[in-house]
């Protein structure tokens, strides 16, 4: 692994773990910590447009070509997260567990399918 993509990566990961956990706080009223959550979701979120310009300092990412497949790409991960999403607060918020179970799988499922889409099949 390159040192450009290293970096990357480790951003990449602690500014979504930082997003994700402050989302959780600031919106589950379980928690009542809205504020803290939100100081640290903006963080994740300036770690992660922090990566942005180290990445494109790199000269890693070239011309982004928009067609077809990309963004029939974009929207199959799209569903696919929103009905895992879905489908775990069914499970954990909504006490609609078999259901919540049967949608969190089927964008499991959505979201393994984008290996053969965006690869192919060799």
């Amino acid at each position: 692994m390159k040192k450009k993509d290293f970096v990357t990566l480790l951003l990449a990961e602690a500014g979504s773990i930082l997003l994700c956990l402050g989302l959780c706080l600031a919106l589950l009223p379980t928690y009542g910590a809205l504020r803290p959550g939100l100081a640290i979701a903006i963080l994740g979120g300036a770690v992660l447009l922090a990566m942005l310009p180290v990445r494109l300092k790199t000269g890693a990412w070239g011309a982004m070509i928009f067609g077809a497949g990309a963004v029939g790409a974009t929207l199959l991960s799209a569903l696919g997260a929103m009905l895992l999403g879905l489908g775990l607060c069914m499970s954990m918020i909504w006490d609609m567990l078999a259901t919540g179970i049967l949608v969190a799988v089927v964008g499991a499922v959505i979201l393994l399918c984008l290996i053969p889409v965006v690869r192919g099949l060799r």
